[in-house]
């Protein structure tokens, strides 16, 4: 809220330069920004009582804008890659699919281990558990798992994150 927006009967006041000025009307603080031929923002509405400043909105707002773009480059997205079983899978494809995971863990992504069942594979889920566990274990010098096996519809999932 700026100026005339401000509708609060007392608040805090700070100048522009950082000083505390009081606690004052709203009415009062508007004066003393128009005096400075600056706005009136208030920085802290659930303050009590609320906080204002007076300073250039324009600048201000130009500023916030600034860091937010700023936090904004420094953030590391982490995108999650899925790797699929089936409960049948040979020994060379599990591998394979174990130097997959490694290459997208070592580039900083998660990985999300699937085990699709389809038909008849579904009435033997828990007895084919292993293939997933034996996936965490060719991969536990570089990964660990950061969800535990678990049942989702058709499937049995799992997640695997770089080791810190």
């Amino acid at each position: 809220m700026i100026n005339e927006q401000i509708r609060d009967r007392e608040v805090r006041v700070i100048g522009e330069n950082g000083e505390q000025l009081g606690i004052m009307s709203a009415r009062d603080a508007m004066k003393l920004a128009r005096e400075a031929e600056l706005d009136l923002v208030k920085i802290a509405p659930q303050a009590k009582p609320p906080v204002c400043k007076i300073i250039d909105y324009g600048k201000y707002r130009y500023e916030l804008a600034r860091k937010e773009k700023e936090a904004k480059k420094k953030q590391k997205t982490i995108e999650i890659k899925e790797i699929r079983l089936s409960p049948n899978i040979d020994v060379n494809d599990l591998n394979t699919k174990a130097t997959s995971a490694r290459k997208f863990l070592s580039k900083g992504n998660k990985v999300k281990v699937s085990l699709r069942f389809r038909g008849r594979e579904m009435a033997h889920m828990q007895a084919n558990k292993y293939i997933l566990e034996d996936f965490a274990k060719q991969l536990e010098d570089i990964a660990v798992v950061d969800k535990p096996i678990k049942q989702e519809g058709r499937s049995l999932t799992m997640f695997l994150a770089e080791k810190r």
